[in-house]
């Protein structure tokens, strides 16, 4: 068994350096280093959480539109990461308030969950573990 300690980071391709900071900070990443955005390397972010975000870019394809999502036929790679929040009512409120859309929800196993995008449509899930009934197992069909 390899021995992990913790995540270190998530790597986003993303296409316009300064909507996507700003969309991050407005979640409470600040910004600790650009290493060369423009020739493929990060800008690195970082939440007081500690989590760690690794912003690639710059993308080139269809604008708009995540191809591990957004099309009928599935492709491997990773879809979405997960957050885990203090309180789920807390944060729909903190993300309607800034017009960040909910894109789906569901509660599972003791879970609940909502997802939001970010400008180039990648997946954010936000779970919080606090209000959901944990023999309720019904809401896993919303799961996006």
């Amino acid at each position: 068994m390899l021995k992990i300690e913790a995540v270190n980071h998530i790597g986003i391709r993303i296409r316009e350096k300064f909507r996507s900071m700003a969309f991050y900070e407005v979640l409470g990443f600040e910004l600790q280093q650009d290493v060369g955005f423009e020739e493929g390397h990060p800008i690195i972010m970082q939440h007081p959480s500690g989590v760690v975000l690794n912003l690639l870019g710059p993308a080139r394809g269809a604008e708009a539109h995540n191809v591990l999502m957004d099309e009928e036929e599935k492709f491997t790679g990773i879809t979405h990461f997960a957050l885990t929040v203090t309180g789920l009512e807390e944060t729909r409120r903190f993300v309607e308030s800034r017009d960040i859309a909910i894109t789906g929800s569901f509660s599972f196993g003791g879970m609940s969950a909502i997802f939001i995008r970010d400008p180039d449509r990648n997946v954010i899930e936000l779970d919080a573990y606090d209000q959901a009934d944990p023999d309720d197992m019904s809401g896993y069909a919303n799961h996006p």
